[in-house]
């Protein structure tokens, strides 16, 4: 079934280049050649059970052609990811909006959520050594650990 289809768009081919030609007021070209600006490497196509899905290489940007009654037509493919960002993006701005517009009227934000407090720059570099101390300790029991099995399994070893 996907044959005759195919066929007839490889038979129809050449009768929509002369026709595309023939309206732009060109000649076609001779022996069938593309003209030297034509870049042949632009599009890859792939067979779909609708007819073809067209992916421009340079852009990326996908269209999905089937041949109709008037003939072969290509549809630009809508981008999913493109559409969820933009909504993404749109109900951030809205919602930091809202959250401004609550804080100016002085109501708290739902869900028992507090605006972020400023934190003195003085308790932050505490924090910061704090944690940095822990880690240390941490990383420094691990390695006395570490050591302290190797040194096990080289005296298990020397016993056998």
């Amino acid at each position: 079934m996907i044959r005759r289809p195919l066929a007839a768009a490889v038979l129809a081919a050449p009768v929509l280049v002369a026709a595309a030609t023939f309206a732009f007021g060109q000649s076609p070209p001779a022996g069938g050649a593309l003209p030297p600006d034509a870049d042949t490497n632009r599009f890859s196509y792939h067979r779909t059970d609708e007819g073809f899905a067209r992916l421009d290489l340079r852009t990326g940007q996908v269209s999905l052609c089937s041949l109709k009654s008037s003939g072969w037509a290509c549809l630009s493919a809508p981008d999913d990811r493109t559409a969820y960002e933009a909504e993404i993006s749109r109900l951030q701005a809205e919602n930091v909006a809202l959250k401004k517009a609550l804080l100016d009227r002085g109501l708290p934000l739902p869900g028992g959520v507090k605006p972020e407090a400023a934190v003195p720059p003085s308790d932050q570099g505490r924090s910061g050594d704090a944690e940095l101390d822990r880690a240390l300790n941490f990383m420094e029991r691990a390695w006395r650990r570490l050591i302290e099995m190797m040194n096990s399994l080289q005296r298990d070893l020397g016993k056998t």
